[in-house]
């Protein structure tokens, strides 16, 4: 075979590898719910997740602490999108006003405003109101508080079981008395309550039916209305492990809330409260005490003592808890791509992304959500957001069970359209819902469905499932851009191009001619568009700056695509993206405007809004489309370690929003940092891999800080039972002088194709194990050369030696 690598001065081809495909196992196991356990008290509140029950610990207000956890279970909620507040109010506007039943523009939080059990420790004649834990750990199965009450230490851990029931644990080093008290649901907008209690011996718990109204803006003139609250004829069961029988309280509150308080007895054998909530009594009894070891007592004795009792219900309680460590380690380790680097804290910000990630999912099974999503927030913004779906689709594109982890973050988007819920402007663009649920939609509409077509075509190269891609374009894609496709930030090139695609592969050859006429595919019209926009207005080196001279991170935006001149790129980063006196550097990197148009626009949203995560991803991945090496690594770690580290506590965070002072601002826990997950796959280790067209593509852009990296990715060819492995491992050696930059790819089941980095040095020899090409040749990106192996090579390798570029022999 003749190797064409003319290019080159100095080569040395080497064999040491030969073919022959393996499927490489999982990788070794790793406890990430303990690695990831965070010291959070007065830092931030707890926050748990079940399916379509939550818990949050405590109350922040956009970081600034208003109420510290305590013993007990503080507010957990119901939160199935059956409502976006806290109403329950059927739209009466007509056409795409119309936002059908469960909209709310208020009441978002109404999590702050549920008081369920809020704890209290008596001992002796003192009682200690509501005490704060003096170390609360947070980690993605559970939360752990340690307590110390007059020398008495209490250890508290708190999880949402598998059958989304909500548990806390309490042990005590001392006998103590535990008092608890909590009410039905009443919050701020909350007008009325006709919710009743009771108290039901059989099963030693707390009976609530909720009932009431509230205050709600269900139509877009937000108008306020009244109606019945989300969680109207809801069944609420608290149940506990010790006996309440002749301890217990039932009284009405002043606006007629049933409230209730209760004691139990705690010491080192310990005490177990069950919270569940369920639109049937019979489900939340059941799921409340199948917690507390139902089945387990009906197995053994037929009248057990109340301490052997006692102790099968702590037994079966811990057990639903390590089944829930169980669970979240493994969609860690089994779902997601496994990723290492020679700098942990990178690791660290990695995982808790993914954590935060696959935490959100929610799977309800009702109406307009049939298909298993993930959210971007629950006590904020609730559920998933068609603007994040931008990047969300995207990220579960690279999960193992796609099915389950990337399919619904397209398809549920799918029921708005079916059921006539968008706006159709004069020229024929079609905006969907920007918020849904399973019988509401927000009414506000935006067109970024285009980004979705590109992330369901992602799904479909990382799995070759036709019958995928045929839902997404029969009965939606195909239709919602019939008359028009409207343009993500220049994204409509690739789009068209990828519909001709999905119509060809689906049998609709007639629509080709569709999509070419709705975007003309000619290489010089491609270019007219951008050249149009480039420094237009008189912003220099700008794509597309607005008349107005609101500069916004925006411009950047359009990098992503790949027909964008990559000569704009390099003029345009070098000029505004590190540039910290008229451009977009700041303590975190991007500011989302520009210092220049800092100095006249200068609102409170804006302020607030300084630094957000979705810009970051949009620029930052955009420099990596580009291929743009040093700018598009330094200002990802940058941005990662500034953003999503906090340094001060030691700490990976999610904050939906830095100020422009750098103050943390917004959702604690905010999965709106998604897409900083794609900066390490597709931008950092420069990923791509297509099972229909049975390739893998590495293009690295490794940073010069680390010595190595490795990713192995969950790979499910068709027909295999077994997810493969392959491995893709980064080595770099040497100073700024000459180094040596290595990439192995070993398992893979697909054909390797290699696009190291040269770093912008020279190469002076290169080293391809084995010697089994395809064909090698230089990239149309600077700095890259494309190394094409053989199908039947599963393990192949290219090691790259760098002099400067100034270097002379």
């Amino acid at each position: 075979m003749c190797i064409d690598l003319s290019f080159l001065k100095h080569i040395l081809v080497v064999v040491l590898l030969s073919g022959g495909v393996t499927l490489a196992e999982a990788p070794p196991f790793s406890d990430y719910c303990d690695r990831l356990q965070q010291e959070i008290q007065g830092k931030k509140h707890g926050f748990l997740a079940g399916n379509v029950t939550y818990y949050v610990g405590g109350f922040h207000a956009s970081w600034e602490q208003k109420e510290s956890e305590t013993l007990g279970l503080t507010h957990p909620f119901h939160h199935d999108l059956r409502s976006r507040g806290v109403g329950l109010k059927q739209s009466h506007a007509t056409g795409h006003g119309d936002t059908g039943l469960g909209n709310d523009f208020s009441g978002w939080e109404f999590y702050k405003d549920t008081r369920v059990l809020y704890g209290s420790v008596i001992i002796g004649d003192k009682t200690h109101l509501h005490p704060m834990p003096r170390r609360m750990i947070w980690r993605p199965d559970r939360m752990i508080c340690e307590y110390e009450v007059e020398g008495v230490r209490l250890r508290e851990e708190k999880f949402i079981a598998a059958n989304d029931a909500a548990c806390s644990i309490i042990t005590a080093s001392q006998p103590v008395t535990l008092r608890f008290e909590g009410q039905s649901f009443f919050g701020r907008h909350s007008v009325s309550s006709t919710a009743t209690v009771e108290y039901v011996a059989e099963c030693n718990a707390i009976h609530l039916v909720e009932g009431g109204t509230t205050k709600c803006r269900p139509e877009t003139d937000r108008t306020e209305q009244i109606g019945p609250i989300m969680y109207e004829g809801m069944s609420t069961v608290i149940a506990a492990s010790r006996d309440f029988a002749t301890n217990h309280r039932f009284t009405t509150g002043k606006q007629g809330q049933a409230e209730y308080e209760f004691e139990v007895a705690c010491d080192s054998r310990g005490v177990v409260l069950v919270w569940a909530m369920d639109d049937e009594y019979r489900h939340a009894i059941n799921h409340a005490t199948d917690v507390l070891g139902k089945q387990e007592i009906q197995i053994g004795a037929a009248s057990p003592t109340p301490k052997a009792a006692q102790v099968v219900q702590y037994q079966a309680a811990r057990k639903a808890m390590l089944a829930k460590t169980r669970e979240m380690n493994r969609q860690l380790n089994e779902q997601i791509p496994w990723f290492r680097c020679s700098d942990r804290k990178f690791e660290d910000i990695y995982y808790y992304l993914w954590s935060l990630y696959l935490m959100y999912y929610i799977d309800v099974q009702r109406g307009w959500e049939m298909e298993p999503h993930t959210q971007t927030a629950v006590n904020n913004f609730l559920g998933m957001h068609r603007y994040d779906a931008t990047f969300q689709i995207n990220v579960g594109a690279w999960a193992g069970d796609k099915a389950h982890y990337a399919y619904g973050n397209v398809l549920t988007w799918k029921h708005l359209f079916e059921n006539g819920r968008y706006r159709r402007s004069q020229d024929g663009v079609i905006a969907l819902p920007d918020n849904k649920g399973t019988t509401w939609h927000s009414g506000v509409y935006g067109n970024e469905v285009s980004e979705h077509v590109l992330g369901a075509w992602k799904i479909y190269q990382h799995t070759g499932d036709l019958e995928f891609l045929r839902d997404c374009y029969e009965g939606y894609f195909r239709q919602i851009f019939q008359e028009q496709i409207a343009p993500f930030f220049s994204n409509h090139f690739e789009v068209a191009a990828v519909l001709i695609a999905m119509a060809r592969l689906t049998g609709h050859i007639e629509d080709v001619a569709q999509w070419q006429r709705l975007v003309p595919l000619g290489a010089d019209q491609i270019r007219t568009w951008f050249d149009q926009r480039w420094q237009a207005n008189g912003h220099k080196n700008f794509f597309a700056g607005p008349k107005s001279g609101m500069l916004m991170t925006t411009g950047f935006w359009h990098l992503r695509s790949k027909y964008f001149p990559r000569e704009y790129a390099t003029k345009m980063v070098a000029s505004w993206a590190v540039d910290n006196e008229k451009g977009f550097y700041g303590e975190i990197f991007p500011l989302a405007m520009s210092r220049q148009a800092m100095n006249r626009f200068a609102s409170n949203v804006d302020h607030s809004f300084g630094y957000t995560p979705d810009t970051a991803y949009f620029v930052l991945s955009g420099m990596f489309h580009q291929r743009l090496g040093d700018p598009a690594w330094k200002l990802t770690l940058n941005h990662l370690e500034n953003y999503n580290f906090n340094s001060e506590w030691g700490l990976p965070v999610a904050p939906e929003a830095y100020t422009r002072d750098g103050k943390l601002f917004g959702d604690q826990y905010s999965n709106f940092n998604a897409g900083k997950i794609l900066l390490y796959l597709e931008g950092i280790a420069g990923l791509e891999y297509s099972i229909p067209e049975r390739r893998l593509v590495v293009h690295d852009t490794m940073p010069k800080d680390w010595k190595w990296m490795e990713v192995r990715l969950p790979i499910q060819m068709p027909g295999e039972q077994e997810i493969s492995w392959p491995v893709i491992r980064y080595e770099r050696a040497g100073g700024s002088g000459e180094a040596m930059k290595l990439v192995r790819v070993t398992d893979c089941p697909l054909q390797v194709i290699v696009e190291p980095w040269s770093e912008g040095q020279r190469i002076d020899r290169v080293e391809v194990f084995p010697a089994r090409l395809v064909d090698s040749k230089a990239s149309r990106f600077p700095d890259y050369t494309t190394y094409r192996f053989e199908d039947e090579v599963s393990a192949a390798e290219v090691r790259l030696n760098l002099q400067p570029s100034s270097f002379v022999e």
